[in-house]
């Protein structure tokens, strides 16, 4: 069975990912609205009833507006740790109890035949998880929302087909933007978000000739620029020995288009 996936939303303003086989079809985050939701997965010619169920990487409203609409309309499994759920509690409206399904962090699941293992990370939410999917012998790295990568999530992460990762900010256009103080050390520090340079540094030393596409994700709207983000990580990659080109490519995601849907 064939992996396909789309980064349907990423940014400040609302984040989801949707990844699937012929079997089954899940989102990752679902930070839009119900409608916004559904209006992006049309365009990648899918629909909403199909979902088997939404994986929550943390609590931030830019990750979870949509799933208490999505939840009651739809009936639709979402899957978060005890301390998502507990940090969510009621702020999006009553989530019908069968709606709602623990999936621990540090944990391996196979849910309707889609290998789903989850991994901490470092961000100022309760307990934020990225996610890494494993589909006939391929593997997909998610992670956003970090303030740094891990020698840890760096064992886990290693050596996949596919990632989407944070590349956040340009540390310079952070540091002379109008942001008060407070919120420019709180993204900068080990809690926050990672910087276009740390991004590549930590994708370089995770990739292998395995890996084929690179998708940049959570560009901050004030302090990046798509531009910017990959021509740093085309450096800092190509410094370092990787050559990026038709068998490595790196792909811009968009908070309001859907990347194209990929079959791997």
């Amino acid at each position: 069975m064939n992996l396909q996936f789309s980064v349907l939303a990423s940014g400040s303003t609302g984040n989801s990912f949707f990844i699937g086989n012929e079997k089954t079809q899940f989102l990752v985050d679902a930070g839009l609205s119900a409608k916004g939701l559904e209006e992006q997965l049309i365009k990648i010619d899918r629909n909403i009833k199909d979902i088997n169920g939404i994986l929550i990487t943390h609590e931030h409203i830019d990750h979870v507006k949509g799933i208490g609409v999505i939840a009651r309309k739809h009936n639709i499994p979402i899957y978060a740790n005890e301390k998502t759920w507990k940090s969510i509690g009621e702020s999006l409206g009553k989530i019908p109890l069968e709606c709602r399904n623990l999936f621990d962090v540090e944990d391996n699941k196979v849910l309707e035949g889609l290998g789903i293992e989850s991994f901490a990370i470092s961000h100022d939410a309760a307990e934020p998880m990225g996610y890494v999917f494993h589909n006939n012998g391929k593997k997909l790295v998610y992670i956003t929302d970090t303030g740094y990568v891990s020698q840890r999530v760096k064992s886990i992460i290693k050596d996949a087909d596919i990632y989407i990762f944070e590349s956040n900010h340009d540390v310079s256009m952070l540091q002379m933007c109008q942001y008060p103080w407070h919120i420019k050390r709180r993204i900068l520090s080990d809690v926050g978000h990672v910087s276009n340079e740390d991004a590549a540094i930590a994708l370089s030393e995770v990739i292998t000739d395995r890996t084929n596409r690179i998708y940049l994700a959570h560009l901050s709207q004030d302090n990046n620029l798509k531009d910017i983000a990959k021509m740093v990580c085309t450096q800092i990659l190509e410094e370092r020995g990787h050559i990026i080109g038709d068998k490595l490519q790196i792909h811009d995601t968009d908070p309001k288009t859907p990347t194209e849907l990929v079959l791997i």
